[in-house]
């Protein structure tokens, strides 16, 4: 990707107008439905901790956030946009997401995933994550990989 890409934190945009352009492009981040993740609090309330990826006016990734008070940083949504998957983009969104989370204490990072879904398992393992499985972290039924690495200092 050649394209400049510019990483703007949610706190410096309009936390409404940005969920809802995620949201009508949905489809082009996700291959199954994940609308209900994209509970307004990850943009007004945790806003501060989530960051939009731009090339040329246009969204193509983004990271949605948290540091708990007990200094854990969470990510609770990573998308890149399909036609832009394979560039370093993923890896750029968790490296903001990981410096803020270090600048605010933390020295843990952990996120979640289903286990059959390859892909993120393969990414956070390739960034340094270890996994441990959580039954029915998600529901009855709904087994979830807890993915945790450590924030060098």
């Amino acid at each position: 990707m050649t394209d400049r890409v510019d990483l703007v934190g949610f706190a410096e945009l309009s936390a409404t107008v940005v969920r809802a352009r995620l949201l009508a492009a949905h489809d082009r981040f996700w291959a199954t439905d994940t609308r209900a993740l994209h509970d307004p609090v990850w943009f007004d309330q945790f806003g501060g901790f989530g960051v939009l990826a731009r090339v040329d006016g246009e969204d193509v990734g983004y990271l949605l956030g948290v540091v708990t008070a007990d200094r854990l940083g969470y990510v609770h949504l990573l998308a890149v946009r399909s036609d832009r998957r394979r560039a370093g983009l993923g890896r750029r969104l968790v490296a903001w997401f990981d410096d803020l989370a270090r600048s605010t204490g933390a020295r843990v990072v952990q996120t979640t995933a289903r286990p059959d879904d390859d892909a993120a398992v393969a990414f956070a393992t390739a960034l340094g994550a270890g996994a441990h499985l959580s039954r029915d972290r998600a529901g009855p039924g709904q087994d979830r990989l807890v993915l945790t690495r450590s924030l060098p200092r």
